[in-house]
């Protein structure tokens, strides 16, 4: 309020001011107007006499009582005869000059020329200035004071009492009012606020108490409840103790597996990048030795003095061949290791975020590929690269680590070629991912059963039948979604509905 009131006061000190200095100048400009008035008629008179009489001195004295009168800066006189009589500065901004002729008689013996400018003016008005501001501003802080003054002690003194005994109000103070101190007989919107405040304090206090009995009934019922669910629960301790022991060996022994699988399908995982990103190492450092003999070379011609055009063109143009087969290989490396490790460190976050889908398949389907990278299998993701949705990274890196690695092992089992196929859409605020191959397909004794746990067509041979068993409860358990098994002429499919929030 008082930075209001101090920018309000000053904008209205500012204008006024304003007004004030340009009244004044107008002032100004009218006396000085009246100034060239006086000139003609008490200075034109004596200037002809002396004119006519030859009085050089006397003229001079004349003139130069012209110009120091105010605003004045230039006056000359010209004769008929083309002599010029003058005093003061002839290189003045002129800002309003006066033309008079001078006459003897009936006869003009000469003209009286008197120049201005508004720099008296302008300082008179820059004192004016100074000295009204300095009383305005001293104006202005004062009434600030003196308001800042009655509001604290009309409004703000009181709104400090009020929230200190809001702030302090609990269940022990609830029996004293609140009270302001020093207040007018005539009631105002401030004691409104005590009595509505008071009022509340009062209804508040009846609650606690109303509250406080049915708390009390309450702890005497929930007090027989519990003896009576006390001897019931006592009986059933025993059996749950030791049914719960075999779950938690049950949960224990499934658990570790499951951590087992994953951790075995990213030790693939790791191996294959590996096996990658020594290919376009080796590339860099066999590229990068070239390079370092050939600067060799260079710098042998240099100091020997015996380097030639075509030897510098030829080493130049091997230096730039091998920049561009370390800078592929560079970014080949860099691309293997950047999808490599998004599905890595996904593969051990439990936390939703949001992600680009697109984005995130195609890093999982880069890293798993290194895994049979000597297999010619086509991959076909139809997938809108704009897609966006809030989810768990973690789950869908096992997803479609666990799809593509079946369809390897078992759909594609002897083969060198295959095509997946993975389609995501949106439809009913619903995210459907199909996933086809076009593989040797699932065996129907095992088709209605695909999701339970160990249940596989290679044991004995590296097959542990968790793979699916795990897709099925990151789907259901963690995804909220489903996943069932489609009937297809060739190969598998599956489709998984995920609701999207």
């Amino acid at each position: 309020m008082l930075l209001y009131i101090l920018l309000c006061s000053s904008f209205l000190a500012v204008f006024a001011i304003a007004v004030q200095l340009y009244s004044d100048f107008r002032s100004d400009l009218v006396d000085l107007d009246q100034r060239f008035v006086n000139i003609k008629s008490s200075y034109v008179d004596s200037l002809a006499n002396s004119l006519w009489d030859f009085n050089e001195p006397l003229l001079a004295i004349q003139i130069q009582g012209i110009v120091k009168l105010p605003d004045i800066r230039y006056a000359k006189i010209t004769t008929e005869l083309g002599k010029i009589y003058q005093a003061g500065d002839e290189n003045i901004n002129v800002k309003k000059s006066m033309s008079a002729p001078i006459y003897y008689g009936d006869t003009q013996i000469g003209t009286l020329e008197v120049f201005a400018d508004h720099q008296d003016i302008l300082s008179r008005l820059k004192h004016r200035a100074g000295f009204i501001i300095l009383t305005q501003s001293i104006q202005i802080f004062l009434i600030a004071f003196f308001i800042l003054f009655i509001i604290h002690l009309l409004i703000t003194r009181h709104i400090f009492k009020i929230t200190s005994f809001y702030q302090s109000d609990t269940a022990e103070n609830l029996d004293e009012p609140l009270v302001l101190n020093n207040r007018p007989k005539r009631k105002d919107e401030i004691d409104s606020l005590v009595d509505s405040i008071n009022q509340t304090r009062i209804k508040l206090l009846q609650d606690i108490i109303k509250r406080e009995d049915a708390e009390n009934a309450l702890i005497n019922l929930s007090a027989e409840l519990e003896i009576k669910v006390y001897d019931r629960t006592e009986k059933l301790v025993e059996s749950n103790k030791q049914l719960q022991q075999s779950l938690d060996d049950l949960t224990l022994a499934k658990d570790q597996l499951v951590q087992s699988e994953k951790m075995a399908s990213l030790g693939q995982l790791v191996a294959g990048v590996a096996h990658e990103v020594n290919t376009p190492l080796g590339i860099c450092v066999t590229s990068i030795s070239a390079m370092s003999e050939t600067v060799f070379h260079l710098k042998q011609g240099l100091e020997s003095q015996q380097l030639t055009k075509a030897q510098l063109t030829k080493d130049l143009a091997l230096l730039t061949e091998y920049q561009t087969i370390v800078e592929r290989s560079i970014n080949k490396a860099v691309e293997l290791i950047r999808s490599f490790k998004s599905v890595a460190v996904d593969q051990h976050s439990d936390d939703e975020i949001d992600i680009n889908l697109a984005e995130h398949v195609q890093n999982v389907v880069t890293t798993v590929k290194t895994m049979f990278k000597r297999k010619s299998y086509k991959i076909n993701v139809n997938l809108d690269e704009k897609f966006r949705l809030r989810t768990y990274p973690s789950a869908w890196n096992q997803i479609l680590t666990n799809f593509m690695m079946n369809s390897h092992y078992h759909a594609f089992d002897g083969r060198q070629e295959g095509s997946i196929t993975m389609d995501f859409k949106v439809k009913n605020n619903d995210l459907i991912f199909n996933y086809q191959d076009d593989g040797n397909g699932i065996d129907e004794s095992v088709r209605d059963k695909i999701f339970d746990p160990f249940v596989t067509t290679k044991r004995g041979q590296g097959g542990s039948g968790l793979g699916l068993n795990i897709v099925f409860n990151l789907i259901t358990a963690k995804l909220g979604g489903t996943v069932h098994c489609v009937d297809v002429e060739q190969g598998c499919h599956f489709e998984i509905i995920v609701p999207l929030h």
